[in-house]
């Protein structure tokens, strides 16, 4: 039903297929467009880019969009509406704490259960043409069963590929029984979806050779929506230079590496801090690790805050850091944060990993040795020190985001929902 038509391209040059685009546009156009969908996510929607850009390209264009997500905290509504999107969070989830297999299993299978009867319900008010269900965990999509069933089309988007993300996260190989069944997991859910959506060009080639067709796949990296990311105006910090890290704290993402690096920064310019923000159970143990190098003054923890409160932060950084593990799941999924700096005018330092070798070069970001604290602290002195590399690397920037925005690919997704719903 899809063929490869288009590709992400590095200063003019198509580098890497990008996505599976729906054919006959001609007929589409003459489609009613007004669509009832519903998106599924064990997220916070508030803060999630992937999901956020779909759902306000749907509403912006007369659709009816609703999401089931979860709650950040108790002063958060139950339910409100956001830019047009009727947004219902559905269970709390005031605190990360998975340090087991049993308390991470645990709150997704509560959030299938609870997931199954809104929709279920939502659906006997009004039907639904569309859910698009956005994993962890790929079995999230079972809780459209009912809407399925009564003839509703289904999206499953695979954020992050779960059997590997699982073994990174709490150890074990590709032939463990836990493992073994996730893999069965994500056969059969790719099996009940009508079109499944890749989050990247190289999980696509391992999930069609062990889950779904080609043909039944598409792949939507995590574009910045211009409109939240682009370069700001706002007051850099007097006095001192910010080394920003946003995202999950996870063993994956190497902040570890980012605050041992520090260590060895801030004696050579006393005047940089480093800013993390962001929730994961990695935390308490960084910051012991904080603590025992003596960096309390300087590295400072700040919560997670909505997308578009993140990116005037982010905006005000001096650098970013995506410090991921090449040797762990790290090693093949894409970092959003890292066009975020880019469309907001930081320059970034990232590890060498295969995703990002894939998609970037060095004329837009900074590599270092993934694991290599002395590479790492060497950039970054580099980075704060050099303003020719800095102007070099936010131009040339500049110019792979303008291609590469959301606004780039908003028209294939629109297309792909229309195609579904015919």
């Amino acid at each position: 039903m899809f063929s490869l038509s288009h590709r992400m391209r590095i200063d003019g040059d198509e580098v890497c297929p990008r996505v599976l685009r729906p054919p006959d546009v001609d007929d589409l156009k003459t489609q009613n467009l007004n669509k009832r969908i519903c998106m599924i996510s064990h997220s916070f929607y508030e803060s999630d880019n992937r999901v956020l850009r779909y759902a306000e390209s749907l509403a912006a264009r007369g659709d009816d969009v609703e999401i089931l997500a979860l709650r950040r905290t108790p002063e958060q509504p139950v339910e409100e509406t956001i830019n047009g999107v009727r947004l219902f969070r559905i269970q709390d989830r005031f605190g990360k704490k998975e340090k087991s297999k049993t308390s991470f299993l645990w709150p997704l299978l509560r959030f299938l259960l609870v997931a199954s009867v809104w929709a279920m319900r939502r659906h006997w008010k009004r039907r639904f043409d569309l859910l698009h269900v956005h994993n962890i965990p790929d079995f999230l999509v079972f809780a459209a069963w009912y809407p399925k069933l009564m003839g509703a089309k289904i999206i499953l988007d695979i954020h992050d590929i779960v059997p590997e993300f699982f073994a990174s996260k709490f150890g074990g190989g590709n032939n463990s029984k836990v493992v073994v069944a996730l893999k069965l997991a994500e056969k059969f859910s790719a099996k009940f979806a009508n079109h499944i959506i890749i989050a990247n060009d190289l999980w696509l080639e391992k999930y069609t050779t062990r889950s779904a067709p080609v043909e039944k796949c598409s792949v939507f990296i995590n574009n910045v929506d211009s409109k939240v990311f682009h370069p700001l105006s706002v007051q850099k910090a007097v006095g001192k230079r910010v080394i920003m890290f946003p995202g999950g704290l996870q063993w994956h993402q190497g902040l570890d590496i980012a605050i041992r690096a520090f260590a060895k920064v801030h004696p050579q310019l006393p005047d940089t801090e480093f800013h993390i923000y962001g929730d994961g159970d990695m935390k308490p143990k960084l910051l012991e690790l904080v603590s025992e190098l003596g960096l309390d003054p300087c590295v400072m923890f700040f919560k997670p805050m909505p997308l578009r409160d993140i990116a005037r932060v982010m905006a005000a950084a001096d650098l970013g850091v995506v410090p991921k593990r090449a040797d762990s799941f790290g090693n093949e999924a894409y970092s959003t944060k890292i066009m975020e700096f880019m469309s907001v005018g930081v320059p970034v330092i990232i590890s060498s990993t295969k995703i990002d070798r894939f998609y970037f070069n060095d004329s837009l970001v900074k590599f270092f040795e993934s694991g290599n604290v002395d590479a790492l602290a060497a950039g970054m002195v580099e980075l704060l020190n050099d303003r020719d590399l800095r102007k070099s690397l936010i131009s040339n920037a500049n110019e792979y985001v303008l291609k590469n925005s959301w606004e780039s690919r908003k028209q294939d997704y629109l297309r792909l929902v229309d195609s579904l719903c015919t």
